[in-house]
């Protein structure tokens, strides 16, 4: 139950914070949730991860289906990702879940 929790509390602050804060700042919320929350560090890292990725990936995804994939078949080129547009997509998901799974699990190791 905690994991849901902990899973659904990092998607919707990291989805709302960045609205008003820079980018980066989900990884801080992700360090509150996982110091309020406490889980052992894989699973706090996991829940981090797996909320942002989803939320980032979806959004990213939905932005670009909007633009009709112009930006991403500019851009992933420049990454040498090719023109897939969902790869882009899915890197961004990875960039944005592996930044939330490590703010969490450093909440997760200063709980202890």
């Amino acid at each position: 139950m905690k994991f849901a929790v902990a899973t659904v509390l990092t998607a919707l602050l990291g989805f709302t914070a960045p609205l008003f804060l820079p980018w980066w700042c989900f990884a801080v919320t992700s360090l509150v949730i996982a110091y309020t929350i406490h889980q052992k560090p894989l699973w706090a890292f996991v829940s981090g991860f797996t909320g942002l990725f989803l939320v980032w990936g979806v959004y990213a995804w939905f932005i670009d289906r909007q633009n009709g994939h112009i930006l991403s078949q500019k851009i992933g080129p420049i990454l040498k990702l090719g023109s897939s547009s969902l790869l882009l997509v899915i890197v961004t998901g990875l960039v944005a879940g592996l930044v939330s799974g490590m703010g969490a699990l450093t909440g997760s190791f200063a709980r202890k």
